[in-house]
């Protein structure tokens, strides 16, 4: 089967058919999926039975791994997170790990076992959300950065504030097409660069609702074996936490990227 790619929304998503990641896959297979990639921002590979170890090599097509720097893998193989319960962190909008200096450049998420409904992913394009906003904010926004900061968790694990407190560019070029993208995300960024979290609060939160408007999102209903990537650099999500414990297992790989500019 020749690869197919479904638009999902207006503002970005899209499902891929005609893909066996158990199988080798060609330069010009995977060339096509990069191409997708960046028009959709969000892309699902569905009915990829595919083993932890073919994950991660398919992964690595895309660049190096990267490895959270408080959140242990799973065994015996380094770089894949298993993503169950839902999680404080991910029933907000969010980035993944952007309070790090160099936050991943995307996100590889495989369905392992889902329940019959709920549990859903919510995608917002922050390139929309970014050129949904007037000239004027758009100026403003350009000249600031945000701190940004791990959450408990790092606490908990003993990691220094150092590593996971970083200061970005509000509005970010995408580092392949340059088209900016809002940088903000409610689990992470906690103020603007020389203001205080009070100061920061009213602006931080017009953004963080404006980000995520319906004409900006796409919802996304898991099957397994459904493989979703997704843009770091362009992209926000937030997991629906309508199942039971249990429900979900699903295994991320996140691939390196670069401070944002």
């Amino acid at each position: 089967m020749s690869l197919q790619v479904e638009r999902q929304a207006g503002a970005l998503g899209a499902y891929v058919t005609g893909v066996d990641l158990s199988k080798p896959v060609e330069d010009a297979t995977f060339e096509a999926l990069h191409d997708a990639f960046l028009e959709h921002h969000v892309i699902c590979l569905r009915d990829q039975d595919i083993t932890p170890q073919q994950q991660l090599d398919f992964s690595a097509r895309w660049g190096p791994i990267f490895h959270h720097p408080y959140v242990p893998s799973i065994d015996g193989y380094p770089g894949i997170m298993e993503v169950s319960d839902p999680h404080p962190t991910t029933v907000v909008w969010h980035s993944d790990t952007s309070h790090t200096k160099a936050p991943p450049r995307m996100s590889l998420l495989l369905a392992r076992r889902v329940p019959e409904v709920g549990g859903d992913t919510m995608f917002a394009s922050q390139h929309a959300a970014y050129d949904g906003l007037s000239p004027a904010m758009q100026r403003m926004l350009d000249g600031l950065r945000a701190a940004h900061e791990g959450t408990e968790l790092a606490d908990e694990a003993g990691v220094p504030r150092a590593v996971v407190e970083s200061l970005h560019p509000v509005v970010r070029r995408h580092p392949d097409t340059g088209r900016p993208a809002r940088y903000v995300n409610r689990d992470y960024t906690k103020r603007f660069e020389g203001m205080t979290e009070e100061e920061s609060r009213p602006l931080l939160d017009f953004l963080y609702a404006q980000g995520c408007r319906n004409e900006f999102t796409w919802r996304h209903h898991w099957r397994v074996g459904d493989l979703l990537l997704w843009d770091n650099a362009s992209v926000q999500h937030i997991v629906v936490p309508d199942v039971e414990p249990g429900e979900r297992s699903l295994h991320r790989v996140t691939i390196e990227g670069e401070p944002p500019i």
